[in-house]
């Protein structure tokens, strides 16, 4: 089969920050005296920004406009990346490695100032031939739409293209738009098996992201 496209997911994938997401709605919740979980961090992950406030919103009761929601949490999160760039390893070198085997793109639920943030300070604002950011799709991961339109404007089947992913909305989000889905679980957010049947492929960290390896996917 012909691999015409490699898509890849920003948090999780390229940054280590989920954790800087975690730890910015915990913080958030302890300052109204409420808790923030693992099992609600694993409901919010992979989802555009107004679908994770508004899962922020149900699971802490909240009676908060959600732009307020949002713009909390988020500083949190640039305050973080700020304070320490968290490239994962081997995550530029993936992106390299796929722009010289195929077009590449991004589709990130991250919010657009966070992702094009992290696009200037990185580089890959030069090597994504498109980014498409979770803000301006109507139905977030785990809906496939992110990734068809990726597809759709590189001018590519999404059948033919390869996802990159670390978790499960975003696993499942490729699974339903009929990609190739590599997964790339974080240890401190481990996937359950069910949602790790959903991966053609797992990676311990994109060091193992090789033309090789893509090659033998391909196969």
């Amino acid at each position: 089969m012909p691999l015409e496209a490699i898509i890849f997911d920003m948090d999780g994938v390229l940054l280590d920050s989920e954790v800087y997401w975690f730890e910015s709605r915990v913080t958030f919740a302890a300052r109204r005296m409420l808790t923030w979980t693992m099992e609600d961090q694993r409901h919010a992950m992979g989802r555009s920004t107004i679908e994770w406030a508004r899962v922020m919103e149900q699971r802490l009761q909240l009676d908060m406009v959600l732009d307020d929601i949002m713009d909390e949490v988020i500083a949190g999160v640039n305050d973080r990346i700020a304070a320490r760039f968290p490239e994962l390893p081997g995550a530029l070198q993936a992106v390299h490695t796929a722009a010289a085997l195929a077009p590449v793109a991004l589709a990130s639920g991250s919010p657009t100032q966070v992702i094009q943030n992290v696009m200037m300070l990185t580089g890959l604002d030069k090597v994504f031939q498109t980014v498409v950011y979770g803000d301006d799709m109507a139905h977030g991961k785990p809906a496939p739409d992110i990734y068809f339109e990726a597809a759709r404007r590189l001018g590519v089947n999404p059948a033919h293209c390869l996802g990159i992913e670390d978790s499960a909305n975003g696993l499942r989000s490729l699974h339903a738009a009929g990609m190739i889905a590599v997964a790339v679980p974080s240890p401190a957010f481990p996937l359950p098996a069910d949602v790790l049947a959903l991966a053609d492929a797992v990676l311990p960290s994109l060091e193992g992201f090789t033309a090789e390896f893509v090659r033998g996917i391909r196969g």
